[in-house]
């Protein structure tokens, strides 16, 4: 089953690199879950610096930020420590997560056809209904426009 707008996400409990993490943990707080390729690569560095320099805004609508990738708990542990983020990664290696929102395609890589994470965000309610979805997201702008939306459910 995958998520559909407007409906409620299924619970779901992923490793991430502050422990497990579950969506029923946040206790009617909006949650702003980031699909992304890799870690330490260049696009997905400038995307969590980007949601890093505005998490106190989000924290102050009330949402969590949450960084989702197939890279291991350690490759997250090193990149966060490294770029400084006041939020959790979620290792997602068996794309349990990935299935769920549909962020698996088929990518050109050097020429070559390549499973990978297309990125994408997904903003959750406090109710746990998936209220947006931006998919083939550009990073120039796009913490803006998520922290529009998520000042919008107020």
């Amino acid at each position: 089953m995958a998520v559909a707008l407007d409906k409620k996400v299924p619970d779901f409990t992923a490793e991430s690199t502050g422990g497990p993490f579950s969506l029923a943990a946040l206790d009617g707080r909006a949650l702003v879950l980031y699909f992304y390729p890799k870690d330490n690569t260049p696009g997905c560095t400038t995307e969590g610096q980007d949601f890093a320099a505005s998490y106190a805004k989000f924290r102050k609508a009330e949402a969590e930020v949450v960084g989702v990738s197939r890279d291991s708990l350690k490759s997250h542990e090193s990149f966060r420590r490294k770029m400084g983020f006041p939020f959790e990664l979620i290792s997602d290696p068996d794309e349990k997560l990935c299935t769920l929102f549909g962020v698996i395609k088929m990518k050109n890589m050097y020429g070559k056809q390549v499973r990978g994470i297309e990125r994408s965000t997904f903003l959750i309610d406090g109710a746990g209904r998936l209220r947006r979805e931006w998919r083939g997201v550009k990073v120039p702008g796009h913490v803006d426009d998520v922290l529009a939306a998520v000042q919008a459910l107020k």
